[in-house]
């Protein structure tokens, strides 16, 4: 039980710091590295307990097989839009169509236009030309449509082949 409890620990660590370290490489903030961190914990921290009540018998094989696929399913299904919102916002921030201070339309004529003022791997804020700050949810924003009117010359030397 200790070596799977010390396996657990060691791999959950060296994927800690792989995806702290992808999370920081593609523009996230330390707070969103941090966020990172302590989500990747609490995984490991399921994983222990898996481990643990497997390995002491508290539970037979099919109870364990049963309860391991609920909660995967259960945690799933909570973590759907956080998840597609983080993987929107890596790809955004990767890609570079999107950046701080940039001036974008979001929504079409009638939506959101302003600065970008924080950039997260979950939401992206924008700053209205009234002041009012509008958050916007990566994978709701990837999905578009969005104008960059200050990203013209990045974005053209991206189409450059």
């Amino acid at each position: 039980m200790v070596v799977a409890l010390a396996g657990i620990a060691i791999v959950g660590t060296l994927f800690t710091r792989l995806i702290r370290g992808l999370a920081l490489r593609a523009g996230a903030s330390k707070g969103v590295a941090s966020s990172v961190t302590q989500w990747m914990g609490v995984i490991m921290l399921l994983a222990a307990a898996g481990a643990v009540t497997t390995l002491t018998g508290l539970s037979s094989e099919l109870t364990a097989l049963t309860v391991s696929g609920i909660a995967g399913l259960a945690i799933s299904l909570a973590l759907q839009s956080t998840i597609s919102n983080v993987i929107s916002g890596v790809l955004m921030i990767r890609d570079g169509f999107l950046r701080l201070g940039d001036d974008l339309q979001y929504g079409g004529p009638g939506g959101v236009r302003g600065e970008v003022v924080k950039l997260s791997l979950r939401t992206t804020w924008i700053r209205m030309q009234d002041g009012t700050i509008a958050v916007i949810g990566n994978g709701n924003l990837s999905a578009g449509p969005i104008l960059n009117y200050s990203a013209k010359a990045r974005l053209e030397k991206k189409l450059e082949v």
